[in-house]
């Protein structure tokens, strides 16, 4: 099994790496999901979960809840497997056009629509209670108290045990959490060797300071940091700093006998405030790859190194 660190405060475990599914349905369109995506979709959870991956990360939004549906459709499959994981999905992002034609994209915190859309997540997903619930996106009119009064609704109904959020800023994070009730398990945001942001904003001191979680989002820069790199523009290979990173990457991932990426994500593991990063492949070859991190350890010189050549310039 893999190795494991506390979720927050709370008295739950999760392992080192956390399982995404934003990609199970293989693509954002329910009306272009096919049964054979549906298929390799629940393989990839299957092959997570028996890999050691035990925090599985979803979001209503993802294929407008497809993927959510698929990863229920996996728990059926294998017995047992519900009562040894930690389910996890988002909520709070509204699509244009939903529910009128001209409502525009938008973030929603209001009290019912946060109760709404646990009660829609747990049909799809075909279970009782989610482990850990995340507001996806801060919502520029959210009332912090109304956001406490849905989540005490949907602990004290059973439906949901632990709350989280997403994409917040510390002071947005501190702002909840005054008002909410319960604790605030995990912040997750996009960490990467391509995305140092968390490092200098106060999102990691702040985790240290108040044993938040921070669950790292795009830990591989969209693919940048793996094999998807040959998936990217130009540009985008140029904005996550491709062309410093990966020969320092290399270098080490020869050293050690492991791939880039696994270089990539031990690099986050080693931050004391224990980021667990997100892995959102379906191919199950990468999945297996990536639990290889877990059991890496660089050298500060090494981990420094790699900083430096995100950076594009040495430490002040």
């Amino acid at each position: 099994m893999m190795q494991s660190v506390p979720l927050g405060v709370s008295s739950l475990q999760c392992s080192r790496l956390a399982y995404g599914c934003w990609r199970l349905a293989g693509t954002w369109n329910p009306r272009e999901v096919r049964p054979g995506d549906e298929s390799r979709g629940r393989l990839a959870v299957i092959t997570a979960y028996e890999a050691g991956y035990t925090l599985f990360d979803n979001a209503d939004i993802y294929c407008h809840g497809r993927a959510e549906s698929i990863f229920g459709a996996a728990l059926r499959q294998v017995p047992g497997m519900r009562n040894e994981i930690i389910v996890a999905t988002k909520c709070g992002i509204r699509f244009a056009g939903e529910p009128a034609p001209t409502d525009p994209g938008r973030y929603d915190f209001s009290e019912d629509y946060i109760v709404q859309c646990c009660e829609d997540s747990l049909r799809r997903m075909g279970i009782e209670t989610i482990d850990l619930f995340q507001l996806h996106r801060p919502d520029y009119l959210a009332d912090p108290e109304e956001v406490a009064s849905a989540f005490s609704k949907l602990r004290e109904s059973g439906k949901v045990r632990h709350f989280g959020v997403s994409n917040f800023r510390p002071s947005q994070v501190t702002t909840l959490q005054v008002f909410c009730p319960m604790p605030l398990l995990v912040n997750q945001v996009e960490i990467s060797l391509g995305k140092l942001d968390a490092f200098t904003n106060g999102t990691l001191d702040q985790c240290l300071i108040e044993r938040l979680t921070p669950l790292a989002w795009s830990p591989l820069a969209k693919g940048m940091l793996g094999d998807g790199a040959k998936n990217l523009s130009a540009d985008q290979q140029a904005a996550y700093s491709a062309d410093r990173i990966t020969p320092v990457l290399e270098i080490i991932a020869k050293a050690h006998g492991v791939s880039p990426a696994v270089v990539a994500l031990a690099w986050l593991l080693k931050h004391p405030a224990k980021i667990v990063p997100i892995v959102g492949s379906i191919n199950p070859d990468r999945i297996r790859d990536a639990v290889k991190a877990a059991s890496l350890v660089l050298s500060r010189e090494e981990w420094y190194r790699l900083l430096v050549a995100a950076r594009g310039e040495p430490v002040p």
